[in-house]
């Protein structure tokens, strides 16, 4: 399946679903940050209420429906899929009547099509063991964001702070909608009981929670900056969180820093002259027990303000 290349402005999906005649989508059909989609579904919830309560309704207001809707009434081969409605894919017809949860395509769309066609290949840095990727922005609070398309980001936690805590066990995050704030707690880990927080790199809303890493937390261990991604964001003002972020030169010179600043307090604690030979190997919590979680978060982990 081939993808579908947007050339002109595209139309919303209320009017790709003819409930309006003219819309235009501003905001890359991310459609939580949407005024008109809100103000679309609020005049719809009111429909459907005074429907069920008998009320005869009038007027261009009262034929409002839900887009999903107006769809399900069309005929399986001019009932388009989603993402072909949002120019990611060629034609496909929706087989689910929108139930997008019990489409395999959209499972697949999302763990594969979305995931390693978006995601370009990534060249790294090494910072004595530290993995640090080109491209992509830092948090001091060891949060990363890489910016995927327009206002569209990628955040996740950083191979220092994966290297330093070791493997996750579970992990938390708000739900999809949700706005999360630049320099708030936003991801909250833990470790066999032990619990840690990390803020977000940028200000923005929730669009995808990475159900892979919902299940699998350890993913973040194994590949913090490719598979472990944790949230999409929809930033609206991201020119002005970049300016709290650190890029390229900036990214290797306050890595190179905790290094060194981790390495000093190792060799204070352990009397050790340099972990693994001078790079830093995985799981620094589980590998020297005489070290407290505790410490590790407050030397390392920066905390929410």
């Amino acid at each position: 399946m081939e993808t579908r290349v947007k050339e002109n402005t595209p139309a919303c999906i209320w009017m790709q679903a003819g409930v309006v005649k003219k819309k235009i989508c501003i905001k890359d059909f991310s459609c939580t940050t949407c005024r008109f989609d809100r103000a679309l579904r609020k005049a719809c919830y009111e429909n459907e209420h005074r429907q069920k309560q008998g009320v005869v309704l009038k007027g261009k207001r009262g034929n409002l429906i839900f887009w999903k809707e107006k769809l399900r009434k069309q005929p399986l081969a001019k009932r388009p899929c989603i993402h072909h409605m949002k120019g990611h894919i060629d034609f496909k017809a929706c087989p689910k009547t929108y139930n997008c949860i019990d489409c395999e395509f959209d499972q697949y769309f999302h763990d594969q099509f979305k995931v390693y066609t978006v995601l370009k290949p990534v060249e790294f840095h090494d910072i004595s063991g530290v993995s640090l990727p080109m491209g992509y922005y830092l948090h001091p609070g060891h949060t990363w964001m890489k910016i995927e398309d327009r206002n569209n980001v990628r955040i996740g936690i950083d191979d220092f702070a994966s290297r330093v805590l070791g493997k996750f066990t579970t992990i938390k995050t708000p739900l999809m909608g949700k706005q999360v704030v630049q320099g708030k707690n936003t991801i909250h880990i833990s470790r066999n009981g032990h619990k840690a927080s990390f803020l977000s790199p940028v200000s923005g809303v929730i669009t995808q929670v990475n159900s892979q890493v919902s299940k699998n937390p350890g993913l973040i261990n194994h590949d913090p900056y490719i598979d472990g991604w944790v949230l999409n964001l929809y930033c609206l003002n991201l020119k002005q969180d970049l300016k709290q972020l650190m890029f390229m030169d900036s990214n290797k010179s306050i890595m190179n820093k905790e290094v060194d600043r981790l390495y000093a307090f190792l060799e204070e604690e352990t009397q050790l002259a340099a972990a693994d030979g001078g790079r830093l190997g995985s799981d620094l919590f589980g590998n020297l027990p005489g070290i407290s979680w505790d410490t590790l978060l407050k030397l390392f982990i920066r905390k929410d303000p």
